[in-house]
């Protein structure tokens, strides 16, 4: 591990013309060995994808957008070590899984830290700023989902604030694994 603290990145949204970056660590997160509980597509997909894929989730996700804001967490050296992204749901709507969202919330997806920045804050600063944009989005809660195996996740999220709603889903790859809700009530 790093002798980083989370004060030592600078945690901000990308910019639309940072696509590539944006694959790459996407790429990279989808090699970590719990990828197949935490991401719904696999290396071989997001391999496969072409670059515009990449450009308008960059655009779409990027500094200036309303409807999510993709996070990322630089190391002093420039390196992009950590993601999260922020999806904003609509009260009245159906959020991706087919579930009707009762409130305007954040939902916060993609989540990686590369391992060796693990475990010193870095994670619960980009949920802080990934969070902030939800607040002032009016979003009234913002939440995000966790495979019921993925325990380094869970304890993660409890750190950062987030806790267990009861809400539990089936998971999209196998019906018969779980996901848990946790969420985050603005303070």
């Amino acid at each position: 591990m790093t002798n980083l603290t989370s004060d030592d990145y600078v945690i901000r949204a990308i910019r639309p013309d940072e696509w590539a970056a944006v694959k790459q660590l996407r790429l990279s997160a989808l090699q970590d060995p719990a990828a197949h509980i935490a991401f719904l597509e696999t290396y071989e997909d997001a391999l496969g994808r072409p670059d515009s894929f990449y450009q308008e989730r960059a655009k779409g996700s990027g500094e200036g957008a309303t409807g999510a804001q993709q996070f990322i967490a630089e190391a002093p050296d420039g390196t992009w070590v950590g993601t999260v992204t922020v999806l904003i749901e609509e009260s009245g709507t159906q959020d991706w899984a087919g579930y009707p969202v009762e409130r305007r919330q954040g939902h916060v997806v993609g989540v990686f830290v590369r391992p060796e920045h693990r475990g010193n804050g870095l994670i619960k600063a980009m949920f802080d700023a990934g969070a902030a944009w939800a607040w002032q989005h009016s979003a009234e809660r913002v939440r995000l989902l966790v495979h019921e195996d993925n325990a380094r996740a869970q304890g993660a999220y409890r750190k950062a604030g987030f806790a267990p709603s009861g809400v539990v889903v089936s998971f999209s790859k196998d019906e018969a694994e779980k996901e848990l809700e946790f969420v985050l009530e603005p303070s």
